[in-house]
């Protein structure tokens, strides 16, 4: 009988997706609470989530909120370094759940169903704009072409919470073409400033709170100050200057990247080290191993372009 080895199965992204070398950088954090500010802009998506979770409705459902985040984020977490069949399990359950869910549209009074595909890729241009513009603006070094292709890459995201990924942006151009296109339909009513509130002063025990105060004000701070002036503006709250936030994100990106990549991981629950064990130490997920390939995917002239982000959203902010 022949020696055979098993193939470890990489996933849905695997460790030569930009998406896997990029999605354990710590600031996704900060990310992630961009995109809750940017995502609470839609006045259809935040009233499903008002109407629909225990997160922020009312005094007892509040408790609930550092759940909802971090169950977010296990999501993301899932379907990034999980094996595909982990990461089409955590689709299908996503789609379950909303498929039974609708509400009440805040204007009309009209039920709506919440798997609406209009809102669900608001969802997830909101998310993939919020992730890609925090971890190029907080220094990592990801080339146009580079952009481009995590773009691309979470399509895969959006076909597993029920989109067609023919309908998604596949770039940062179309990306920001939807955002030009959706501006007239967002609002900031008082569901959104409901998310403001709350992640400003997440509710926490007594005795936590000065720590809230000195560690998470700061990064949600960071998050808000981060979106488009149009959001800002919306919002009816002013922000520091864009090169005020910029400096602010690479300090705090500096600093967050200098804790042992192996002390982070460690938070359960601890898919990077799993997918690390299952792939091999090649795996190891790092947004700098994208510098050496950066000339082969931009061909001559473009390698290692780093303007800051192509985000006219921040880099022109009007």
């Amino acid at each position: 009988m022949g020696n055979t080895t098993a193939v470890p199965d990489p996933g849905l992204y695997g460790p030569a997706s930009v998406t896997w070398q990029c999605h354990g950088d710590p600031v996704m954090w900060i990310a992630g609470v961009r995109a809750l500010y940017l995502q609470a802009l839609h006045p259809r998506a935040v009233r499903g989530v008002m109407e629909n979770s225990t997160a922020l409705g009312g005094a007892s459902g509040r408790k609930d909120a550092w759940g909802r985040l971090l169950r977010t984020a296990d999501f993301v977490g899932t379907v990034t370094y999980g094996t595909s069949e982990a990461a089409e399990r955590a689709g299908a359950r996503v789609r379950r759940i909303h498929r039974s869910l609708s509400a009440t549209d805040p204007d009309t009074g009209d039920r709506f169903p919440v798997d609406d595909p209009a809102l669900l890729l608001w969802i997830h241009c909101a998310q993939i704009d919020s992730f890609l513009h925090v971890l190029r603006r907080s220094g990592v070094p990801l080339t146009p072409a580079q952009a481009d292709r995590y773009v691309d890459e979470n399509r895969v995201n959006a076909r597993l919470v029920g989109l067609d990924p023919a309908a998604v942006p596949a770039d940062t151009a179309q990306l920001a073409a939807y955002f030009e296109e959706i501006r007239p339909e967002l609002a900031a009513g008082p569901d959104a400033h409901a998310v403001d509130d709350f992640l400003r002063a997440p509710p926490v025990h007594p005795l936590l709170v000065a720590g809230r105060n000195l560690l998470w004000r700061p990064l949600a701070g960071l998050a808000y100050g981060s979106l488009p002036a149009w959001a800002h503006r919306l919002y009816g709250r002013p922000a520091p200057a864009p090169p005020a936030v910029t400096r602010r994100l690479r300090l705090t990106g500096r600093v967050l990247r200098s804790i042992p990549a192996g002390l982070r991981w460690q938070l359960p629950p601890g898919h990077i080290l799993k997918a690390m064990r299952r792939m091999g130490p090649g795996s190891r997920p790092s947004p700098y191993t994208l510098r050496t390939s950066a000339a082969i995917l931009d061909g001559p002239g473009r390698a290692w372009h780093d303007n800051g982000g192509d985000f006219k959203t921040w880099r022109s902010p009007d």
